[in-house]
């Protein structure tokens, strides 16, 4: 093996321990290989990409490993690219072109990938040899020259780019230059929750009585939370029995910089305001199955973010996917998917927005009805056999070599 290849690791992983020895046999894996973070790692692509490779099509993991990871990877994972090290992308794709792959599923968001503004994606696609699919969570309505660059390159050296809203496609044109019909627009996955009574769900989580606004996911400053906070005061005057829980632990790259510091603010805060029993962190990472239950005992899901230029939100998409009512902050995403009466919005860094309407939807139960159905309704296109089905027959087409424009001919002929 070259000097280039030994950098990017093939790994097999014993039993309760981490991959770093050689994979024996080398008989090449027809199918799929994934390029993205990926369990254990806690964080929302690594959950995504696990998804797809259920939904969509098993096949093999190329991990790009972060300096500070040191959790063991599941069997699947066959290639480890070191985010840091350079020379490990070309070594991967070297490695993944001798495979006999359909096709490459690669993740693209700015900070999984090394370099500057990421670009070391760009060697990897550039020594590829293979149909690749990139999945873009993260495109920004003015970025840097540099993040400019490299989501443009990508997606020329792409054989499909896939976004989750109609929205993103239309600044990928607009801003990027990006053909239109190089273009797919597959929602975010869910999990297919079963639409249930959130009265039927609260005692699960020892919530009997309580009206939930409920927000998910890695803590962190720019999630807007504060806003909430300083919103309860009024929503608790109007609905004694209203509970704000945010469920989720610290984000790592936050708890290495300064620990809990940031949670323990947000909770001193609330304790300022005399809200100690109307608002609970959860400080940890919940399973598929904890967290399904949380989202179907909630009243009310709420995204506050600062961040108008929001493109995606997976937290949103699984409030509309269990059928929850949502409050939301204008971002790109919440615009498009909570049109149509399946949410509301506030303006950002408004608590008295925020607090006038969760009282209103948590003190009429038939407003909170009609929305919560219109959502449910609206997520059954998002749910993951519904989404893994979407990408398996991309996969199919770009590893047949069928152009788009091709495609999209033939399935105006099929429909006609």
């Amino acid at each position: 093996m070259g000097s280039r290849q030994r950098h990017a690791h093939e790994v097999w992983t014993p039993p309760g321990g981490r991959g770093c020895g050689p994979l024996k046999g080398g008989v090449p894996i027809t199918g799929i290989a994934y390029v993205s973070t990926y369990p254990p790692r806690r964080c929302g692509i690594a959950s995504f990409t696990h998804d797809l490779t259920t939904f969509a099509s098993r096949g093999e993991i190329a991990v790009l490993d972060p300096p500070d990871h040191r959790e063991p990877y599941p069997p699947e994972v066959r290639l480890r690219i070191r985010r840091d090290v350079r020379d490990d992308y070309r070594a991967a794709a070297a490695t993944l072109n001798l495979r006999g792959l359909d096709a490459v599923s690669l993740q693209h968001e700015y900070g999984i990938w090394g370099g500057e503004d990421g670009s070391f994606v760009l060697d990897f696609v550039r020594a590829l040899r293979r149909p690749v699919v990139t999945t873009l969570h993260t495109i920004l309505r003015q970025p840097s020259a540099g993040q400019h660059r490299v989501l443009r390159e990508l997606v020329r050296a792409s054989t499909a780019a896939v976004v989750m809203s109609n929205a993103a496609a239309e600044l990928l044109a607009r801003v990027y230059d990006v053909d239109r019909t190089r273009v797919e627009v597959i929602p975010h996955g869910v999990p297919d929750l079963p639409f249930v009574d959130p009265d039927r769900a609260k005692p699960l989580l020892g919530l009997e009585g309580r009206h939930v606004v409920l927000s998910f996911g890695l803590l962190g400053p720019g999630k807007g939370y504060e806003a909430v906070i300083e919103a309860m005061p009024a929503v608790v005057a109007a609905d004694p029995a209203a509970c704000f829980v945010v469920v989720g632990a610290t984000h790592p790259g936050l708890l290495a910089c300064e620990g809990e510091a940031y949670r323990e603010r947000l909770v001193a805060r609330a304790g300022e305001l005399g809200l100690d029993d109307h608002v609970r962190f959860v400080n940890r990472y919940v399973g598929r199955v904890e967290l399904g239950r949380w989202l179907q005992a909630a009243d009310v899901f709420i995204t506050p973010y600062p961040n108008l230029e929001q493109i995606v939100s997976g937290t949103l998409s699984y409030a509309l996917g269990a059928g929850t009512p949502a409050v939301s902050t204008p971002y790109a995403y919440a615009l498009e998917a909570l049109s149509g009466g399946r949410g509301i919005l506030v303006p950002p860094g408004s608590p008295d927005a925020i607090a006038t309407e969760l009282a209103r939807l948590l003190g009429d139960r038939a407003l909170r009805e009609s929305i919560r159905r219109r959502a449910y309704a609206y997520g059954r296109r998002m749910v993951w056999p519904a989404v893994g089905a979407s990408y398996r027959r991309l996969f199919e087409r770009v590893a047949s070599g069928v152009p788009a424009q091709t495609a999209a001919a033939l399935g105006r002929v099929a429909s006609a």
